[in-house]
């Protein structure tokens, strides 16, 4: 996550210094990381992913560096835009660095305390009274605000993942934040051609405020599953449903896999003190996590296992924790496919988004779908209408300002073919 901020970051501050007006003034972009290790591939990282950027847009820097006599073949020209980038990036273990900063952009894990004791720190060490910019997905803005004494120089910039690829950006303002402070957010954000959607600050905010009662809901439907099928069995029915029916990107377990258990469980504890009449915690994460089973992203962004096991990034086998074995998918889908029943044909999820028909084919189909009676049909009609509720009661709790944020965050963040509150099957 922090090398793809720190790629738009850099990107941005270097096109800015490139722009006559700034010419003589000094950018610098401080990137910090705990070990020259990280930094280190960090910084190769960001080289590459400039230099695909210099290469797509050569014809706008042939522009920008139309005085320049001594760059005339392309290569010239994109090798200088990756030094005038990498130019600006200072990399550094020490948090010092920050102590002359006027903008800091924290993307460390989802910790308030680490939070508030690194944001201390640099406050109390940096006389520019700088603005703190966090990508915390579930930390309320305001605690972290009070409790580090920012005094409303602070705002939730909560970017997805990988930053450089979606185009999603919850912004959430702490009751205390300064208006300067929101709109240069507002201004930057747009300059990253994100979709701005703003949140209130609720814990877990609109995103994992909908994912994470999502899971609990899969959780739930996976154990009622568990009178008439296997455990596996069962992992396997609700990501099929959850994916094919819905026709979503992912099924749900492969989702969480992506983010990584662990991740979907301590974001849950961050959000379940702030919640009221409501347990937000999992048992069946907890076991997974107990016998060191976790999902998540190995540096090459390739994936870890965790509810499954990946074979070519995709789904193969259904972890079983009871006897801490994978069970392939091959062995599970005939018997689980025929109890599922008769469905209408599934448009796959890649066919629709982006397809200029999409409306009417996601329409036909929920419209079959409605009239089947088959238990797939009966749990996917369940989930979709479960996952509704979550989209309503995220408006009505105040924590997004309307229903169309909450579609636009799903469609956008998650990549889903529809919003939650849109689902075609109301």
């Amino acid at each position: 996550m922090g090398s793809g901020i720190l790629l738009l970051t850099a990107v941005e501050m270097a096109d800015l210094s490139l722009k006559p007006e700034n010419k003589g003034k000094q950018f610098v972009l401080n990137a910090i990381d705990v070990s020259h290790e990280a930094l280190t591939g960090i910084m190769l990282y960001l080289k590459s992913q400039v230099l695909k950027a210099a290469e797509k847009k050569i014809v706008a820097l042939r522009k920008v560096y139309e005085n320049r006599k001594d760059l005339i073949e392309n290569r010239e020209i994109i090798d200088q835009y990756v030094f005038d980038v990498m130019n600006i990036v200072r990399p550094s273990v020490k948090l010092e660095s920050t102590y002359d900063s006027r903008i800091v952009f924290e993307a460390i894990k989802e910790d308030p305390e680490l939070k508030v004791r690194i944001f201390k720190q640099i406050n109390n060490n940096n006389l520019n009274q700088p603005w703190f910019f966090t990508n915390t997905s579930s930390i309320p803005i305001t605690k972290i605000d009070e409790d580090a004494g920012l005094g409303g120089r602070i705002i939730g910039f909560h970017f997805y993942n990988p930053p450089a690829v979606q185009k999603l950006a919850e912004l959430i303002k702490s009751k205390n934040t300064r208006q300067e402070v929101a709109d240069f957010a507002l201004s930057y954000a747009k300059n990253l051609k994100k979709v701005v959607v703003p949140a209130n600050d609720f814990a877990g905010f609109i995103g994992n405020g909908h994912f994470m009662r999502d899971i609990i809901y899969a959780v739930q439907v996976v154990n009622g599953l568990l009178k008439e099928m296997s455990f596996t069995e069962a992992v396997y029915a609700v990501n099929k449903v959850s994916q094919d029916y819905l026709v979503r990107p992912m099924g749900i377990f492969q989702l969480i896999d992506y983010v990584g258990i662990d991740v979907c469980q301590y974001i849950m504890s961050v959000m379940n003190p702030y919640l009221k009449n409501e347990d937000l915690h999992s048992p069946l994460l907890d076991t997974y996590l107990s016998l060191n089973v976790k999902g998540g992203q190995y540096a090459d962004g390739s994936q870890k296992d965790g509810f499954l096991k990946y074979e070519k990034g995709r789904p193969a086998a259904i972890y079983d924790p009871s006897k801490k074995v994978y069970i392939p998918i091959s062995e599970i889908q005939p018997r689980v496919d025929e109890k599922l029943g008769a469905m209408p044909a599934v448009p796959l999820w890649k066919s629709v988004v982006g397809n200029p028909a999409k409306e009417e084919i996601l329409k036909n189909y929920f419209s079959e779908l409605k009239n089947t009676g088959s238990h797939g049909a009966d749990l996917a009609k369940k989930y979709a209408h479960r996952s509704k509720e979550i989209g309503i009661q995220l408006v009505n709790d105040g924590v997004a300002l309307s229903e169309n944020d909450v579609n636009t965050v799903l469609l956008t963040g998650f990549f889903h073919a529809y919003g939650p509150i849109n689902n075609y099957l109301s």
